[in-house]
């Protein structure tokens, strides 16, 4: 099982525990404030009070063994490169950093972080692309130009397959997967002979303008 640490249970480090362990991992959750440690104890797999700056600290609690460990420390830029450089110098496997700007993360790159994350920044841009799209019911962000979006299938491709669409060739994106709306099942690499039914969704991967065309049909 993959293991996972968050340190820094502001508000995004404590959701992103809680979801990561409700999702089947096993998860520390770790801070120096109490309050916020007793809130948690229940949602994560450990909960640990202690100064992450402190590599004694660090570790006392085995974090060398953890799979990977976001640093989610906010408010505190100083303390989050100083957590994420003792991290990189105690030999963990993959460190994601909480940034708080570009240059916050540029540091946090020098420092040994893998990936840098700004929460608010990529929620303000999922919130932005759900307004943008039209039936646009998940989103993910790969660069600037790339995504991959769960859309509610255009209603004039019912009854057709892909085979007849020819959607790569006609509409520059990739269909991943089909949600079936009816049975709730998840078809991987679909079939091009499959006929679609209304109301299903599609993941589909491409440019975000190629996509937002498709969310306008």
């Amino acid at each position: 099982m993959k293991s996972f640490a968050v340190i820094g249970l502001g508000r995004f480090g404590s959701n992103l525990a809680k979801t990561l362990f409700s999702l089947g991992y096993e998860v520390m959750a770790v801070d120096e404030d109490e309050e916020r440690v007793a809130r948690i104890s229940d949602y994560v797999t450990h909960a640990v009070v202690g100064d992450a700056r402190d590599e004694g600290v660090l570790k006392s609690i085995g974090i060398r063994n953890v799979d990977c460990v976001v640093v989610a420390l906010s408010g505190d830029m100083q303390s989050s490169i100083l957590v994420t450089l003792l991290l990189k110098e105690m030999g963990v496997k993959f460190i994601l950093s909480k940034a708080m700007s570009e240059v916050h993360a540029r540091v946090l790159t020098k420092v040994g972080a893998d990936q840098i994350v700004f929460p608010e920044k990529d929620m303000g841009m999922r919130v932005a692309q759900s307004l943008a799209m039209n039936n646009i019911l998940d989103f993910i962000e790969l660069s600037e130009e790339y995504s991959i979006v769960e859309v509610v299938m255009p209603e004039r491709w019912a009854g057709k397959t892909l085979r007849d669409l020819n959607v790569r060739a006609n509409y520059g994106v990739n269909i991943m997967a089909i949600r079936h709306e009816q049975t709730k099942e998840i078809s991987v690499s679909p079939n091009p002979d499959e006929e679609l039914i209304a109301g299903d969704a599609l993941i589909i991967i491409g440019t975000n303008d190629d996509i937002t065309q498709i969310t306008k049909l």
